[in-house]
């Protein structure tokens, strides 16, 4: 989700009048999406074959890679193989928001086994940060989780655990005692139920690294900070041995609040949702566009 440059929680969103604000949205604009702008850019033919293996349980079992193709290397225990082996929900899923509606448009190949809530708050930035996220707390690097507040304020999740909670008072934000030590799961997405509500892709521009798409890898993310914005999550990516040609996997979030899912690539049509690394300076996904400028990392 993203958020309101004055910190106003969405239930509130009636009361702000006396403030001046910036909402941050994964809604599309005219020219950002495909429904305007460029057609999509692409230096290499689409590879128009089935790659979808709809007995796959996660993404490197669902998603095949193409003929020539290796899926690149990754460390055991490491992010890159954690977004790998994500549960999917059956293939033939659809993606529900909040509410139990469907996502109007079908533009995705499978669906990931991740709950969205039942509030209108995981959006675009926060699925990329709920994945994030989720890594660190299974692998107990609790001072590794912290996000920033659209206004600055960093949201750590090691004071959280010990009792403390944030207090918002318009642009005014605070911790305050609340209870005892814990880091249940309960209490985990609880904290991030309030990183969704403070913090967007404003926020989480200016506290990830760019990098260039030559050192691009698995958990990176293309992010366009601003109003409206978007950020969609690099989840798998291969490699041509011969000429080591590169392609990746994209997933995302999106407004209102959706289960997250792997795109599919309009380029290539069903089937094949690889995009190569050589797309261009325009990247085209089914509801954003993004330059190949628009690539960070997170720095721990």
């Amino acid at each position: 989700m993203n958020g309101v440059l004055l910190l106003l929680n969405k239930r509130d969103m009636l009361i702000f009048i006396s403030f001046a604000f910036m909402l941050v949205s994964c809604q599309g604009n005219p020219g950002q999406g495909p429904e305007g702008g460029d057609s999509p850019v692409s230096a290499v033919k689409p590879l128009k074959v089935d790659l979808i293996q709809p007995n796959g349980t996660n993404v490197a079992e669902r998603i095949a890679v193409p003929k020539g193709f290796e899926r690149i290397p990754v460390e055991t225990g490491s992010y890159e193989e954690y977004l790998r082996q994500i549960p999917l929900k059956p293939h033939g899923s659809k993606v529900h928001l909040f509410n139990g509606e469907l996502k109007a448009k079908e533009v995705y190949e499978a669906v990931l086994d991740v709950d969205v809530g039942e509030r209108d708050l995981q959006q675009c930035a926060d699925s990329v940060m709920r994945l994030r996220a989720e890594y660190l707390y299974g692998k107990g690097w609790y001072d590794k989780i912290h996000f920033n507040f659209t206004n600055g304020f960093k949201a750590d999740y090691t004071t959280w655990t010990k009792g403390n909670r944030i207090e918002v008072s318009g642009n005014k934000v605070s911790w305050v005692k609340r209870g005892a030590s814990s880091n249940s799961y309960e209490g985990f997405r609880s904290y991030l139920n309030m990183v969704f509500a403070y913090a967007g892709t404003l926020s989480l521009a200016k506290e990830m690294e760019h990098i260039t798409l030559s050192d691009m890898r698995p958990g990176d993310v293309f992010l366009e900070g601003g109003s409206p914005g978007h950020a969609i999550v690099v989840m798998d990516m291969a490699q041509n041995p011969k000429n080591g040609e590169k392609l990746f996997l994209l997933a995302q979030g999106y407004t209102p609040a959706q289960e997250i899912h792997i795109l599919e690539n309009p380029a290539n049509g069903k089937g094949n949702p690889w995009y190569n690394i050589s797309f261009g300076d325009k990247l085209q996904t089914p509801e954003w566009k993004f330059t190949n400028e628009q690539l960070f990392r997170f720095y721990n």
